[in-house]
């Protein structure tokens, strides 16, 4: 039990600590503007440098491909739409429960306006229980826990592409709305991610009827929960990568097929990609050359000196959303920037991430698309809006999202519940002396 009398006596040395860093903030953040004015009227010159010196960089710094100064002005659409949004959960194993397994949940949302269209809301569990699906992926070095994150994070994007595609179909059809069974969640199965051949991207498909006759459909909108920029993935080794980012590429190459615009949105980023931009006016040196000026490993220059003491770290750690709330108005939008994170190179061409920051009124989201998507005037205009008018019905948060996420979630009654299901199916099939371990019942109820 915690004791909130203790705790509340460490909060007031905490409070102190956070109201000196608000104040340096402040002084950061005047700073990040003046040389945010300062790359506006060298953006060339900066781009190209970052460019010409992109591997003599020890920072992640994103490009912008618009000007600095441009601002988009964005009306939230009004006219009938659709938003296909999901989100997953899941149920992790342990080795106290009768059976060390665990559960993927894919919360499945399309939410539909003006047109008297029923919305979709489901979700779409599986348990995981082979050998293949709890221990294959150690050879690689990774827990179970941890690949049953990522194959909920590629079950969320196979999963959005086929609700949307099935939406557009059942449009095009003049259907009720209703929605394809989702099938491919077995595209994660151990017998074709855990062998010894990696996917092969030319025979994967979703089995779905795609039918891109231009037929007029109203706009919609694949929304995914979070970074389209799978981070996680660049620690992995290619062969345990291979398993997990083909697919969900493939399966954004149909909602390119199909039209239909895909974007990640992420309320409260803390990503420093833009205001890294503006470490290259800060640089005094003639070449923003890290390795050789402020690399602390590069001993044999007389400059050297750690790069958290270099002077382009003197706006650190102001976030691109910190800024941008202060340049950006309700209801604009930032140019866009190009993203170069690693990862993004096993990424194919039309599926490079780039992204910009809107002021939704309550806060700086930022929206991540693929190239086809940003680089397309109308979708990308399309997506914003959408997203916007989302947020405008959410109160500050996206419906659509937060309905996946309720359709995702799995509850502590749910957890008891399938534990309690998969025990009497155990029973049913002739195993016994099935129990608990002593702890998990312990922890169930207190003696004292």
């Amino acid at each position: 039990m915690l004791d909130l009398l203790k705790v509340a006596t460490q909060m007031q040395g905490m409070s102190e600590q956070l109201a000196q860093e608000a104040q340096q903030l402040m002084r950061k953040l005047d700073r990040a503007e003046e040389l945010f004015n300062q790359a506006s009227d060298r953006q060339e010159e900066l781009c190209q440098q970052r460019a010409r010196f992109s591997d003599r960089l020890i920072f992640n710094c994103a490009e912008p491909i618009e000007p600095l100064t441009l601002r988009h002005q964005i009306a939230p659409m009004t006219g009938s739409h659709c938003v296909i949004a999901t989100d997953g959960s899941q149920i992790a194993p342990s080795r106290h429960e009768a059976a060390y397994c665990y559960l993927v949940n894919v919360g499945r949302v399309a939410l539909h306006y003006g047109s008297g269209t029923y919305p979709h809301l489901d979700s779409v569990p599986e348990i995981f229980y082979k050998p293949e699906d709890l221990y294959g992926a150690r050879q690689w070095g990774i827990s179970t826990e941890e690949w049953m994150g990522l194959r909920r994070t590629a079950a969320e994007a196979i999963a959005l592409t086929e609700l949307a595609l099935a939406q557009k179909n059942s449009a095009i059809n003049n259907h009720s709305g209703h929605s394809q069974p989702l099938n491919h969640l077995t595209s994660l199965n151990p017998a074709n991610n855990l062998s010894d051949q990696p996917n092969n991207q030319n025979d994967r498909s979703l089995d779905l009827d795609l039918d891109l006759d231009n037929q007029s459909t109203s706009p919609m909108l694949a929304l995914s929960d979070g970074s389209l920029i799978y981070w996680s993935l660049e620690a992995l080794p290619r062969e345990a990568r291979d398993r997990i980012l083909p697919d969900m590429l493939t399966a954004w190459d149909l909602l390119k097929m199909a039209q239909i615009p895909l974007a990640g949105y992420i309320s409260a980023p803390r990503a420093v990609e833009s205001t890294n931009f503006l470490r290259l006016p800060a640089c005094p040196f003639e070449q923003p050359d890290c390795q050789t000026h402020c690399q602390s490993s590069s001993s044999n220059s007389n400059n050297a000196q750690p790069i958290a003491k270099a002077p382009c770290s003197k706006i650190q750690p102001t976030r691109d959303a910190t800024l941008w709330h202060r340049l950006l108005q309700p209801g604009e939008c930032s140019p866009l920037w190009r993203s170069n994170a690693r990862i993004l190179n096993e990424y194919g061409d039309a599926q490079q991430i780039y992204f910009c920051y809107l002021h939704v009124g309550v806060e700086i989201a930022r929206v991540e698309m693929p190239a086809w998507t940003a680089l397309d005037f109308n979708l990308r205009n399309q997506a914003l809006s959408m997203i916007l008018a989302q947020i405008q019905k959410g109160y500050g948060y996206p419906v659509a999202l937060a309905e996946a996420h309720n359709q995702a979630v799995v509850t502590g009654s749910d957890r008891r519940r399938f534990f309690t299901i998969l025990e009497q199916q155990m029973l049913k099939s002739g195993l016994s002396n099935l129990a608990t371990s002593y702890k998990e019942a312990r922890k169930r109820g207190s003696i004292a």
